[in-house]
Protein backbone atom coordinates (compact mmCIF):
# COMPACT_ATOMS: atom_id res chain seq x y z
CA UNK A 1 0.00 0.00 0.00
CA UNK A 2 1.13 3.39 -0.97
CA UNK A 3 2.36 5.48 1.82
CA UNK A 4 0.01 8.02 1.60
CA UNK A 5 -2.58 6.05 1.60
CA UNK A 6 -1.00 4.66 5.26
CA UNK A 7 -0.78 7.94 6.63
CA UNK A 8 -4.56 7.95 6.29
CA UNK A 9 -5.76 5.28 7.88
CA UNK A 10 -3.20 5.79 10.49
CA UNK A 11 -4.52 9.67 11.00
CA UNK A 12 -8.20 8.25 10.71
CA UNK A 13 -7.45 5.64 13.77
CA UNK A 14 -5.99 8.20 15.72
CA UNK A 15 -8.60 10.25 15.00
CA UNK A 16 -11.16 7.76 15.91
CA UNK A 17 -8.66 6.92 19.34
CA UNK A 18 -9.06 10.13 20.22
CA UNK A 19 -12.41 11.01 20.23
CA UNK A 20 -13.12 7.58 21.86
CA UNK A 21 -10.41 8.82 24.84
CA UNK A 22 -12.49 12.38 25.07
CA UNK A 23 -15.82 10.15 25.38
CA UNK A 24 -14.60 7.66 27.80
CA UNK A 25 -13.16 11.19 29.95
CA UNK A 26 -16.87 12.09 30.12
CA UNK A 27 -18.58 8.71 30.91
CA UNK A 28 -16.11 8.19 33.90
CA UNK A 29 -17.50 11.52 35.11
CA UNK A 30 -21.37 11.56 34.61
CA UNK A 31 -23.79 9.77 35.96
CA UNK A 32 -25.36 8.47 32.91
CA UNK A 33 -24.59 4.67 33.56
CA UNK A 34 -27.64 2.92 34.71
CA UNK A 35 -31.41 4.01 34.46
CA UNK A 36 -33.58 2.29 36.93
CA UNK A 37 -37.22 2.27 38.28
CA UNK A 38 -37.71 1.09 42.01
CA UNK A 39 -41.51 0.03 43.85
CA UNK A 40 -41.57 0.70 47.05
CA UNK A 41 -42.95 -2.35 48.49
CA UNK A 42 -43.70 -1.81 52.03
CA UNK A 43 -46.81 1.31 50.89
CA UNK A 44 -47.73 -0.84 48.31
CA UNK A 45 -48.65 -4.10 50.78
CA UNK A 46 -50.10 -1.85 53.27
CA UNK A 47 -52.45 -0.21 50.81
CA UNK A 48 -52.80 -3.50 48.29
CA UNK A 49 -52.15 -1.37 45.23
CA UNK A 50 -52.57 -2.85 41.82
CA UNK A 51 -52.77 -1.86 38.66
CA UNK A 52 -52.37 1.97 38.01
CA UNK A 53 -52.27 2.83 41.32
CA UNK A 54 -48.69 0.96 41.55
CA UNK A 55 -47.12 4.47 39.87
CA UNK A 56 -47.68 6.16 43.34
CA UNK A 57 -45.29 3.48 44.58
CA UNK A 58 -42.72 3.83 41.40
CA UNK A 59 -38.69 5.45 41.87
CA UNK A 60 -36.81 5.97 39.95
CA UNK A 61 -32.96 6.96 39.49
CA UNK A 62 -29.83 7.74 37.73
CA UNK A 63 -26.28 6.97 38.45
CA UNK A 64 -22.64 6.43 37.21
CA UNK A 65 -19.45 5.70 38.61
CA UNK A 66 -19.11 8.58 41.41
CA UNK A 67 -22.63 9.99 41.99
CA UNK A 68 -26.11 9.61 41.25
CA UNK A 69 -30.09 11.01 41.97
CA UNK A 70 -33.57 9.77 42.56
CA UNK A 71 -36.96 10.26 42.94
CA UNK A 72 -38.60 7.95 45.80
CA UNK A 73 -42.20 7.54 46.08
CA UNK A 74 -44.06 5.97 48.84
CA UNK A 75 -47.94 6.70 48.40
CA UNK A 76 -47.16 9.93 49.80
CA UNK A 77 -45.31 12.73 47.09
CA UNK A 78 -41.93 12.37 45.28
CA UNK A 79 -39.02 12.55 47.56
CA UNK A 80 -35.93 13.38 45.63
CA UNK A 81 -32.77 12.13 46.81
CA UNK A 82 -28.99 12.62 45.64
CA UNK A 83 -25.83 10.49 46.81
CA UNK A 84 -22.35 9.99 46.10
CA UNK A 85 -20.70 6.24 46.03
CA UNK A 86 -17.62 7.96 47.84
CA UNK A 87 -18.39 8.24 51.45
CA UNK A 88 -21.45 7.93 51.60
CA UNK A 89 -21.89 4.48 49.73
CA UNK A 90 -18.68 2.04 50.78
CA UNK A 91 -20.48 0.00 53.49
CA UNK A 92 -23.70 -0.82 50.79
CA UNK A 93 -21.85 -1.36 47.58
CA UNK A 94 -19.02 -4.00 46.54
CA UNK A 95 -16.23 -1.49 46.93
CA UNK A 96 -13.68 -3.78 45.37
CA UNK A 97 -15.72 -4.42 41.96
CA UNK A 98 -16.67 -0.71 41.96
CA UNK A 99 -12.57 0.78 42.33
CA UNK A 100 -12.13 -1.83 39.71
CA UNK A 101 -14.38 -0.34 37.47
CA UNK A 102 -12.97 2.91 38.05
CA UNK A 103 -9.45 1.52 37.78
CA UNK A 104 -9.99 -0.23 34.25
CA UNK A 105 -11.72 3.21 33.18
CA UNK A 106 -9.03 5.23 33.94
CA UNK A 107 -6.06 2.67 32.21
CA UNK A 108 -8.56 2.51 29.32
CA UNK A 109 -8.49 6.38 29.00
CA UNK A 110 -4.80 6.02 29.42
CA UNK A 111 -3.73 3.34 26.77
CA UNK A 112 -6.28 5.21 24.32
CA UNK A 113 -4.70 8.30 24.25
CA UNK A 114 -1.35 6.06 23.90
CA UNK A 115 -2.95 4.62 21.11
CA UNK A 116 -3.81 7.79 19.75
CA UNK A 117 -0.38 9.02 20.24
CA UNK A 118 1.50 5.97 17.87
CA UNK A 119 -1.03 6.20 15.47
CA UNK A 120 -0.36 10.15 14.94
CA UNK A 121 3.22 9.39 14.83
CA UNK A 122 3.46 6.89 12.48
CA UNK A 123 0.76 9.44 10.41
CA UNK A 124 2.83 12.23 10.39
CA UNK A 125 6.50 11.47 11.74
CA UNK A 126 9.30 9.29 10.74
CA UNK A 127 9.59 6.50 12.88
CA UNK A 128 12.09 4.26 10.48
CA UNK A 129 14.83 7.37 10.84
CA UNK A 130 13.74 7.97 14.72
CA UNK A 131 14.03 4.48 15.45
CA UNK A 132 16.64 3.06 13.36
CA UNK A 133 19.74 0.68 14.56
CA UNK A 134 19.56 -1.82 17.39
CA UNK A 135 18.64 0.68 19.89
CA UNK A 136 15.58 1.53 18.21
CA UNK A 137 14.31 -2.00 17.40
CA UNK A 138 15.01 -2.53 21.28
CA UNK A 139 13.15 0.89 22.81
CA UNK A 140 10.59 -0.48 19.84
CA UNK A 141 9.95 -3.95 21.59
CA UNK A 142 9.75 -2.14 24.88
CA UNK A 143 7.18 0.44 23.66
CA UNK A 144 5.31 -2.28 22.01
CA UNK A 145 6.13 -1.20 18.84
CA UNK A 146 5.23 2.10 16.74
CA UNK A 147 4.68 0.56 13.17
CA UNK A 148 5.22 -3.34 13.76
CA UNK A 149 2.23 -5.09 14.74
CA UNK A 150 3.03 -5.18 18.36
CA UNK A 151 1.45 -2.02 18.11
CA UNK A 152 -1.64 -4.49 18.73
CA UNK A 153 -0.70 -4.86 21.78
CA UNK A 154 -1.91 -1.54 23.38
CA UNK A 155 -5.04 -1.91 21.22
CA UNK A 156 -5.42 -5.04 23.04
CA UNK A 157 -4.59 -3.84 26.38
CA UNK A 158 -6.95 -0.98 25.82
CA UNK A 159 -9.72 -3.30 24.27
CA UNK A 160 -9.45 -5.74 27.29
CA UNK A 161 -9.90 -3.04 29.78
CA UNK A 162 -12.78 -1.65 28.25
CA UNK A 163 -14.39 -5.21 28.27
CA UNK A 164 -13.55 -6.06 31.90
CA UNK A 165 -15.28 -2.86 32.87
CA UNK A 166 -18.49 -3.36 31.24
CA UNK A 167 -18.10 -7.02 32.43
CA UNK A 168 -17.48 -5.61 36.04
CA UNK A 169 -19.94 -2.93 35.84
CA UNK A 170 -22.71 -5.04 35.12
CA UNK A 171 -21.81 -7.98 37.39
CA UNK A 172 -22.31 -4.92 40.45
CA UNK A 173 -25.62 -4.00 38.89
CA UNK A 174 -27.14 -7.24 38.02
CA UNK A 175 -25.35 -10.07 40.16
CA UNK A 176 -24.60 -7.79 43.48
CA UNK A 177 -28.26 -5.65 43.05
CA UNK A 178 -26.60 -2.27 42.80
CA UNK A 179 -29.72 -0.20 42.09
CA UNK A 180 -31.34 -1.93 44.70
CA UNK A 181 -28.97 -1.31 47.42
CA UNK A 182 -28.57 2.39 46.87
CA UNK A 183 -32.39 2.71 47.09
CA UNK A 184 -32.77 0.90 50.59
CA UNK A 185 -29.80 2.66 51.37
CA UNK A 186 -30.54 4.52 55.09
CA UNK A 187 -34.69 3.61 54.68
CA UNK A 188 -35.16 1.70 57.50
CA UNK A 189 -39.16 1.87 57.56
CA UNK A 190 -39.86 1.53 53.67
CA UNK A 191 -37.96 -1.65 51.65
CA UNK A 192 -38.04 -0.87 47.60
CA UNK A 193 -37.71 -3.78 45.01
CA UNK A 194 -36.21 -2.61 41.32
CA UNK A 195 -38.49 -3.36 38.51
CA UNK A 196 -36.14 -2.55 35.33
CA UNK A 197 -32.65 -1.50 34.92
CA UNK A 198 -31.14 -0.29 31.35
CA UNK A 199 -27.51 0.79 30.43
CA UNK A 200 -27.81 4.43 29.49
CA UNK A 201 -25.19 6.73 27.31
CA UNK A 202 -22.00 6.50 29.44
CA UNK A 203 -22.29 2.61 29.55
CA UNK A 204 -22.57 2.62 25.95
CA UNK A 205 -19.52 4.84 25.28
CA UNK A 206 -17.32 2.23 26.52
CA UNK A 207 -18.64 -0.35 24.81
CA UNK A 208 -17.92 1.94 21.43
CA UNK A 209 -14.13 2.43 22.70
CA UNK A 210 -14.19 -0.91 22.88
CA UNK A 211 -15.58 -1.81 19.11
CA UNK A 212 -13.36 1.18 17.86
CA UNK A 213 -10.22 -0.73 19.39
CA UNK A 214 -11.29 -3.77 17.64
CA UNK A 215 -11.13 -1.57 14.55
CA UNK A 216 -8.06 -0.11 14.80
CA UNK A 217 -6.69 -3.34 14.97
CA UNK A 218 -8.73 -4.10 11.50
CA UNK A 219 -7.19 -0.96 9.84
CA UNK A 220 -3.94 -1.53 10.86
CA UNK A 221 -3.52 -4.99 9.18
CA UNK A 222 -5.92 -3.23 6.24
CA UNK A 223 -2.59 -1.11 6.07
CA UNK A 224 -0.33 -3.69 5.34
CA UNK A 225 1.26 -4.36 8.34
CA UNK A 226 0.43 -8.49 9.36
CA UNK A 227 -0.63 -9.85 12.99
CA UNK A 228 2.23 -11.34 15.01
CA UNK A 229 0.49 -14.72 14.70
CA UNK A 230 0.52 -14.76 11.27
CA UNK A 231 4.14 -15.51 10.58
CA UNK A 232 5.18 -19.27 9.96
CA UNK A 233 7.18 -21.22 11.99
CA UNK A 234 9.76 -21.43 9.30
CA UNK A 235 10.32 -17.54 8.91
CA UNK A 236 11.04 -17.93 12.70
CA UNK A 237 13.41 -20.48 11.90
CA UNK A 238 15.49 -18.74 9.57
CA UNK A 239 15.48 -15.49 11.23
CA UNK A 240 16.84 -17.06 14.31
CA UNK A 241 19.61 -18.71 12.64
CA UNK A 242 20.61 -15.58 10.70
CA UNK A 243 20.70 -13.70 14.48
CA UNK A 244 22.99 -17.08 15.57
CA UNK A 245 25.22 -16.63 12.36
CA UNK A 246 25.83 -12.94 13.17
Amino acid sequence: MPSQQKKVIFCMAGMLSFVCALGAVTALGTPLWIKATFLCKTGALLVNASGQELDKFMGEMQYGLFHGEGVRQCGLGARPFRFSFFPDLLKAIPVSIHVNVILFSTILIVLTLVGTAFFMYNAFGKPFETLHGPLGLYLLSFISGNICPNMLFVLSLAGSCGCLVMILFASEVKIHHLSEKIANYKEGTYAYKTQSEKYTTSFWVVFICFFVHFLNGLLIRFAGFQFPFAKSKDTETTNVAADLMY
